[in-house]
């Protein structure tokens, strides 16, 4: 009972902000450039297809990206959990496409620019790593790749936290831009580098065949719950 106290406030402290920035952000498809950065507002309205790409696979994946992390719904909710898993990785396809196309209009350039187009490189490599291994039956890899992706998700979340932040201590909205571009998804994916520490030494039991993979990904959902514990 205690210890999913702390699992229970980590699935809550993930969830909620993500959910707030999620309806933030969903001010976008109203099409009023008010709703846009201001610094970016021309841009946007000139690139509106790629924004709109990005913003809804985003929202998408960081909306249902907390709840595949619940044991609850993965062991009783099976169906339910395949289902989300399919709209996140889509949602997260879109955000990365949408992210790579937009990136070379990003304020505070060279820096954001590339820490954007970095970011939405990793994104999809990081979701498509996580679609092979469900596929083959990989459980383990499979939570390892989900976790990276969704921290890579979560770093919308970071990235405004930060221009909030770093302008607070003084640093100008340029170089916090710019700043907050790479630090934002350095800081989840090194979260999520924790969170898996445990799972990652199982990766090479996962992938020694698709039936050994199974077997050690259910036993996985009884025993290695390092994830799950953190967030859900």
């Amino acid at each position: 009972m205690a210890s999913s106290r702390p699992r229970r406030a980590g699935w809550v402290a993930v969830t909620v902000p993500a959910t707030l920035t999620s309806l933030v952000a969903a001010r976008y498809f109203s099409l009023d450039p008010a709703t846009f950065l201001a610094q970016q507002r021309a841009v946007y309205v000139a690139h509106l297809v790629p924004l709109l790409f990005h913003v809804g696979g985003g929202i998408l994946a960081l909306t249902l990206g907390p709840w595949q992390f619940s044991r609850r719904l993965r062991a009783g909710r099976p169906a339910v959990h395949r289902v989300l898993g399919r709209l996140y990785l889509l949602g997260a396809a879109a955000a990365g496409i949408g992210g790579l196309l937009m990136a070379p209009t990003a304020l505070a350039a060279p820096a954001a620019p590339l820490g954007f187009a970095v970011l939405a490189v990793l994104l999809l490599a990081t979701s498509t790593a996580a679609t092979v291994t469900i596929r083959r039956r990989e459980i383990v890899r499979h939570r390892i790749w989900m976790t990276r992706s969704y921290a890579l998700i979560f770093s919308a979340v970071t990235f405004r936290l930060l221009l909030v932040l770093l302008p607070a201590l003084g640093m100008s909205f340029n170089t916090a831009y710019g700043s907050g571009a790479w630090a934002a998804w350095v800081i989840d994916l090194l979260v999520a580098e924790r969170l898996t520490a445990g799972l990652r030494g199982r990766r090479a039991g996962g992938g020694r065949g698709r039936r050994g993979g199974e077997r050690r990904g259910r036993r996985g959902d009884q025993q290695d719950t390092r994830v799950p514990q953190q967030l859900g």
